[in-house]
């Protein structure tokens, strides 16, 4: 049996553990919220580099967060005639921050910082398929983990899915704004956010 100093030191690692990671589902939301406009950015980078790309590697896209850090995509698309092709991408963050956002009625905002993998194989994964391009349709997914740190600090996990229009962007294409539907869920420890987002 451990002695009564050493049960003390278990139950204080025990709290500053739950203290410290993401164990609701209030607190998943909030590690969600930051993200909300890198959802975006990262179509935006992924179809700027579907459409310069000379080799089924695309040169690495790299967008600033709207208050620190750098979101750059990096992957691989499919080449030739097709109007219908793939783009296997990955997500990576770099102690990224779009600034404060609320996070309820009272005016209350946070701020939280968002970092992925440096490898890439561990970095999320984001998933596209383009139809009848340049004008049909695409669908695709966002998984992976993110580390967060700010106004809550742990990981979450994406599991996302979305579909949307294509439109004509000169020679190439991209998303029509407004018709994109993103749908999934957030998840950390038992913590679950269901987000519903349009872009």
């Amino acid at each position: 049996m451990l002695p009564r100093i050493a049960w003390s030191i278990v139950a204080l690692s025990l709290i500053a553990c739950s203290e410290e990671g993401i164990d609701s589902d209030e607190e998943a939301r909030r590690a969600y919220l930051g993200l909300d406009t890198s959802i975006g950015k990262c179509l935006t980078l992924g179809f700027a580099g579907f459409n310069t790309a000379s080799s089924a590697n695309i040169d690495p896209q790299t967008a600033p967060g709207d208050a620190a850090g750098t979101l750059t995509i990096n992957g691989q698309v499919d080449q030739g005639a097709s109007t219908n092709k793939g783009m296997r991408l990955r997500v990576f963050m770099l102690a990224y921050d779009d600034g404060p956002f609320p996070v309820g009625e009272d005016d209350e905002t946070i701020s939280i910082v968002y970092d992925t993998a440096s490898t890439p194989e561990l970095q999320p994964a984001l998933q596209l398929q383009l139809r009848d391009i340049p004008s049909g349709t695409f669908t695709g997914s966002l998984n992976g983990f993110y580390a967060v740190n700010g106004g809550v600090d742990g990981e979450i996990v994406l599991n996302l899915t979305m579909t949307g229009n294509l439109q004509a962007a000169g020679a190439g294409t991209e998303r029509m704004p407004g018709s994109t539907q993103v749908t999934g869920t957030v998840t950390s420890g038992n913590g679950v956010y269901q987000v519903a987002l349009t872009l």
